[in-house]
């Protein structure tokens, strides 16, 4: 199996890179930030994990090695291919989807693209006894009624979990525990 993947990028599609290793050009498919951290020319170095199907064979390149393994574990999960843990993985990050996992908060995962309810419950209850908590994810996983309300009004004015999420952490601590002006600060943010 192809665990690692270094080399240049020759080119970026909608969904992946194109990565020359050795004069041959592969087609890694990648979570969507990663389309636009990187530019073609740069070097890098992907953690990688092959789908092998009857006539099909997809590479799937992430950053670091907790991405992959989260890919892993979401590939687990009933009902869930690797195009759908792909878009959970695009649209949320490592901390969000273990703040969901151990919050209890399926309606985070269920803002992913493709993904329902109850596959976001599914996927919430799968991935609660195989995701292991990091340092600061007590405190994640006790964000304020107020922090959710803001998150949840972001998204629905369109910004992705990820950058609602970064807004939010923008936000001093020592602000007002008021959804409007933390609302008010966290568009702040995206001026």
């Amino acid at each position: 199996m192809i665990a690692t993947l270094r080399g240049e990028i020759t080119q970026i599609e909608e969904h992946g890179l194109i990565i020359e290793v050795g004069g041959v050009g592969m087609r890694v498919l990648v979570p969507k930030p990663l389309l636009t951290k990187y530019a073609t020319g740069e070097i890098i170095l992907l953690q990688t994990h092959l789908v092998v199907r009857e006539n099909d064979l997809s590479l799937y390149g992430f950053e670091t090695t907790g991405d992959r393994q989260l890919f892993l574990i979401l590939l687990g999960v009933d009902g869930v291919g690797p195009k759908m843990a792909l878009s959970v993985l695009s649209t949320l990050d490592l901390d969000t989807v273990q703040r969901a996992v151990f919050s209890e908060e399926a309606d985070l995962l269920s803002r992913v693209p493709g993904v329902g309810k109850k596959t976001a419950q599914k996927i919430q209850l799968y991935l609660k006894d195989r995701l292991k908590p990091v340092s600061g994810l007590e405190r994640m996983a006790a964000m304020s009624d107020t922090d959710s309300e803001v998150l949840a009004a972001l998204t629905a004015l369109g910004y992705s979990v990820v950058e609602a999420q970064t807004a939010l952490q923008s936000i001093p601590k020592d602000a007002p525990d008021q959804v409007e002006e933390k609302l008010r600060m966290a568009l702040g943010y995206f001026q």
